[in-house]
C-alpha cells in the first residue's frame, strides 16, 4: 500500500481521534459539575445519581474505544465511503452522517459479511491497522469486478486480493501477536460464520459448538454487546449473565465487553451465583457427581422435611396456672394443615404456629371449663382472642414450637446434612451406601463449587427471598424516625417558658419547620446501584438474557439453578461435549435443554480453529478420535512452523526438566508472551512455587485452565492427568489446544493412547 494512502487515512483517523478527545472532554465536566451539585431532596439527589452513572458509563466507552477506535472501511459502488470502527461518532452539523459506524450498526454487516460471491453493493473491503492513534498499514479487498472502474486497477490486483477468509492478512496478525494475559476482541476481524451468530435475533436458546480455538468465547461476548446495543431499552432493567467456568477466565474476558463499549452485566461462576457464598473449592470427581445429579433434588427436600418433627413425648408448657401440652397428635394436626398450603418451609411456619396455638386455646378452654357446669360460657369471644393472643407471643410456647419447626437457612441445612449421618440417612435413603459416603464432610469444611445449586434448590424449598432486607430496612428506618423524634422532643422541652399564654412565640424551632420523618429522611444515605449491582445481590432476580460458557461442564442441577435466573429461557449457549472435563457435566445438549425447552433450541457450529495451529491439531485430531472415533476435529487456517515434541523424564529429573524449558523459551520471546504448565493436580503446588513471580508463567490444573489460551503450553505428565479423572482423555484434549504457538509434552510415564505421532526428543 502507497504511502499517499496511508497519509489519507491517518488524517480521517486523526480527526476521529479529535472528536473521541471532545466527547471524553465535554462527559468528563459534566460529571464533574454532576458531582459538584448539592442535592437538595431526594428528587434531586435520585437525578444527580442517574446523571452520575449515565456519565460514568459513556467515558468508560470512551475510554475503552481509544484501542483501535477505526479498524475498516467500505466503499461502495456508489461511491459512498463508510468507516468502522468500536462506537458510533456523528458529524455535529448533521445526525444523519455518520462520521464512524457502530461495528454493531445494520449498515456495519457488509464489512463483515461481504464476499466476491456476495458482494452485497462493497466495491472494497479495507482493514485499517493502526497502533496507538497512527495508521501503519493498510489491507484491501476488491470484492466486485466493477471496482477496476473506481479506483483504477488492473484485473491482477483485484484478484490477488481475493482470499478465502475475510481480512486474512488482518486476522492472521492478531491471532500470531504475543498473549497478555487478557482476552482481546474481534471486532476488525469477525468472520461471516460467527457474524451471523453474534448478530441473531433469536429469542430462544441458541447454541453455538466448536472445537478448540473456533472463537466461541469471543462470538459469545460480541454477542452480548451486539444484544445490549439492540434490545438496550429491555436488557437495561433486566440485565444479562455471564456464567464462566471459573474466576481465571472471567479474569480473562473481563476486558472484552468493555473494550466493545459495554459494561452492564453480571459475570459469574456458578459457584457465586448464589449471593453471599463464595464457593471456590472443588469436590472430588465421585462427590461432584452425586451432587450434580437430579436425585438431590428428592434428597434436599426430605432433609427440609425432616426439620418439621413431632415429639416423641408431650412437651409442656406452663400458662396462667395451667399446664398444656404439646403432643404428637396435636403436632401433626398442625403439620398437615402447614405442609397442605404448598408453601416453603419458612413461609408455611405461621400456618404451623397459627394451629398448634389455636389447639392450645382449645385445651386451656378445656381446661378453664373442667368440672364446672356451663364452664363454656366462662370465656367469652373476646377472651378467647386476648388468650390467643398472649399464647402467640409467649416465650415458652414460641421455644416449644421452635423445636418442632425452626426458621432455616440454606447455609445451615446443607451443613447439617452432610456433617450429621443421622440427617443424611433419613433423607439420602434412595441413594447407595458409596453415594452417601460421597456426601459426608465435616461442618468446618467451605462449600465448594458443587454447593451453590444445591443451596438455591433449599432456597426455593426453604422459601428464602429477599423480604427479610425489606423488613430489616423497615425496621430500620422505623428506628430512624424514633430518633428524630427523639431529637425534636429535646427541643420541645428546651423552648422558652417564659411566654404569655395569649401570645404566640417569635421564636421559631426546629419542630414548627420539620416533623420526624422529614428530618430521618435527610440524615438518610440513599444507595443507587446499578442494574448489574442489584442482579448479583438479588437470589430472586430474573435475567433478559444469559450467556453460559463452557457449559457442558455444567451439571443438571447447575441447569435446574441457571433456568430459574433466566425464565424467559433466552440463552446463548456455548460449548464443546468433547471438552466434557468434569464428571457431573452433561455432555449433550439434547441431556441438557430439553427438560426446560423441550425441541425449542437452535445449534449452530463453528467449524474453523483461528487459534490452534496446524502441527498442534494434528496431534489433538489423534487424541480427539480416542474419546470419539467419530467425532471431527475443526480445521486450523494456519502455521506456527513450531513441531510439537515430548521429552522423557526421570522422576527425579522432571521438575528440572520443567523449569530449563520455561527458561529456554522465556528467553526466546523478548517481545512478551504467556507460558502455561499443565499439570496433574498432585504436581501444581510444588511446581507452582517456581514460578510465583513471574507474570508470564502459569502453573494450572486443566480445570483452571478451559476457556483460556497461551502462546506456548507444556503439558506435565499427562498419563496421570488420565488416571485423576473418569474423563481424563478429555482433560489432555482441552490442554494441548490452549496453545497458540508452541507445545511441549513433559512426562515419567508412558504417554497415553493419541500420542503415537507426537516427535519425541531426546
Amino acid at each position: 500500500m502507497d504511502q499517499h494512502e496511508i497519509d489519507r487515512e491517518q488524517q480521517y483517523v486523526s480527526m476521529l481521534y479529535g472528536r473521541l478527545d471532545t466527547l471524553s472532554t465535554t462527559t468528563r465536566q459534566r460529571l464533574r459539575d454532576v458531582l459538584r451539585d448539592k442535592e437538595e431532596n431526594p428528587q434531586e439527589l435520585f437525578e444527580r445519581e442517574s446523571y452520575n452513572a449515565l456519565y460514568t458509563e459513556r467515558l468508560a466507552k470512551y475510554i475503552a474505544a481509544e484501542n483501535g477506535l477505526c479498524f475498516g472501511r467500505i466503499d461502495t459502488l456508489e461511491g459512498d465511503a463508510l468507516y468502522i470502527g468500536r462506537l458510533g461518532i456523528w458529524d455535529d452539523d448533521s445526525d444523519l452522517d455518520p462520521l464512524l459506524l457502530d461495528w454493531r450498526a445494520r449498515l456495519a454487516r457488509p464489512f463483515y459479511l461481504a464476499t466476491p460471491a456476495s458482494p452485497d453493493g462493497v466495491a472494497r473491503r479495507r482493514h485499517i491497522r493502526t497502533r496507538g492513534r497512527t495508521v501503519r498499514a493498510l489491507n484491501d479487498e476488491y470484492l466486485d469486478p466493477d471496482a477496476v472502474k473506481h479506483f483504477n486497477l488492473a484485473e491482477s490486483d483485484i484478484e490477488a486480493s481475493i482470499g478465502g477468509v475475510a481480512g486474512e492478512e488482518a486476522l492472521l496478525e492478531a491471532i500470531s501477536a504475543a498473549r497478555t494475559g487478557h482476552m482481546t476482541d474481534i471486532v476488525s476481524t469477525i468472520q461471516s460464520e460467527q457474524d451471523g451468530i453474534i448478530r441473531s435475533e433469536h429469542k430462544g436458546v441458541l447454541v453455538v459448538q466448536g472445537g478448540p480455538g473456533t472463537g466461541k468465547t469471543a462470538v459469545a461476548l460480541h454477542r452480548a454487546a451486539f444484544l445490549l446495543y439492540t434490545f438496550r431499552e429491555q436488557l437495561e432493567r433486566s440485565g444479562v449473565l455471564i456464567i464462566g467456568p471459573n474466576e481465571t477466565f472471567l479474569d480473562y474476558i473481563s476486558h472484552v465487553l468493555p473494550s466493545l463499549g459495554e459494561t452492564g452485566v453480571v459475570l459469574s461462576t456458578i459457584g457465586d451465583l448464589y449471593p453471599g457464598v463464595n464457593s471456590h473449592t472443588h469436590d472430588s470427581h465421585s462427590t461432584a457427581v452425586v451432587k450434580g445429579s437430579l436425585d438431590m433434588v428428592a434428597v434436599l427436600k426430605e432433609a427440609v422435611r425432616e426439620w418439621q418433627t413431632l415429639p416423641e413425648e408431650p412437651l409442656k408448657v406452663s400458662f396462667d396456672t395451667y399446664t398444656l401440652q404439646v403432643d404428637k397428635k396435636l403436632a401433626l394436626r398442625a403439620r398437615g394443615r402447614a405442609r397442605s398450603s404448598r408453601r416453603p418451609h419458612n413461609k408455611a411456619r405461621p400456618i404451623f404456629i397459627s394451629t398448634c396455638v389455636d389447639l392450645l386455646v382449645e385445651q386451656y378452654r378445656e381446661a378453664v371449663s373442667s368440672g364446672i357446669r356451663g364452664g363454656d360460657s366462662l370465656l367469652n369471644p373476646d377472651d378467647v382472642s386476648d388468650i390467643r393472643d398472649e399464647l402467640a407471643a409467649d416465650p415458652e410456647v414460641l421455644g416449644v414450637l421452635e423445636t418442632l419447626w425452626p426458621i432455616l437457612t440454606p447455609q445451615y441445612v446443607l451443613t447439617e446434612l452432610f456433617a450429621d449421618s443421622g440427617r443424611l440417612l433419613p433423607a439420602a435413603g434412595q441413594l447407595t451406601p458409596e453415594q452417601r459416603a460421597a456426601l459426608e464432610r465435616p461442618r468446618s469444611a467451605p462449600f465448594s463449587d458443587s454447593d451453590a445449586p444445591l443451596l438455591d434448590e433449599l432456597a426455593e424449598l426453604i422459601g428464602i427471598e429477599n423480604d427479610g432486607d425489606d423488613e430489616e430496612a423497615q425496621r430500620q428506618w422505623e428506628a430512624k424516625i424514633a430518633e428524630a423524634q427523639e431529637a425534636l422532643d429535646i427541643l420541645t422541652g428546651s423552648a422558652p417558658q417564659d411566654l404569655e399564654d395569649d401570645l404566640d412565640p417569635e421564636i421559631l424551632m426546629a419542630y414548627d419547620l420539620i416533623d420526624a420523618e422529614t428530618l430521618a429522611a435527610r440524615q438518610e444515605h440513599r444507595q443507587y446501584r446499578t442494574t448489574a449491582e442489584r442482579a448479583a445481590a438479588d437470589r430472586q432476580w430474573t435475567y433478559g438474557h444469559a450467556i453460559i460458557d463452557e457449559a457442558q461442564e455444567l451439571s443438571d442441577m447447575a441447569w435446574r439453578m441457571l433456568m430459574r435466573r433466566v425464565p424467559n429461557r433466552w440463552m446463548t449457549i456455548v460449548g464443546d461435549p468433547a471438552q466434557t472435563g468434569s464428571a457431573a457435566g452433561s455432555g449433550s445438549w439434547k441431556r441438557a435443554l430439553e427438560p426446560y425447552v423441550a425441541q425449542r433450541w437452535k445449534l449452530h457450529e463453528l467449524t474453523v480453529n483461528y487459534r490452534t495451529p496446524a502441527e498442534i491439531m494434528a496431534i489433538a485430531k489423534d487424541v480427539l478420535h480416542s474419546i470419539d472415533e467419530d467425532a471431527s476435529a475443526p480445521r486450523s487456517i494456519r502455521e506456527s512452523g513450531y513441531v510439537p515434541f515430548a521429552q522423557r523424564f526421570d522422576q527425579a529429573r522432571l521438575v528440572d526438566g520443567v523449569n530449563e524449558l520455561v527458561a529456554a523459551w522465556l528467553a526466546e520471546r523478548e517481545s512478551g508472551g504467556t507460558i502455561a504448565v499443565l499439570v496433574p493436580a498432585s504436581l501444581c503446588a510444588s511446581l507452582s512455587i517456581h514460578f510465583a513471580d513471574n507474570a508470564q508463567v502459569s502453573v494450572l490444573e486443566i480445570v483452571d485452565a478451559k476457556g483460556l489460551e497461551f502462546d506456548d503450553v507444556i503439558l506435565v505428565e499427562p498419563a496421570e492427568i488420565v488416571a485423576e479423572s473418569p474423563r481424563g482423555m478429555s482433560d489432555v484434549y482441552v490442554a494441548i489446544t490452549r496453545a497458540t504457538q508452541r507445545l511441549a509434552v513433559l512426562h515419567c510415564a508412558d504417554l497415553p493412547v493419541g500420542f503415537e505421532s507426537i516427535t519425541n526428543k531426546h
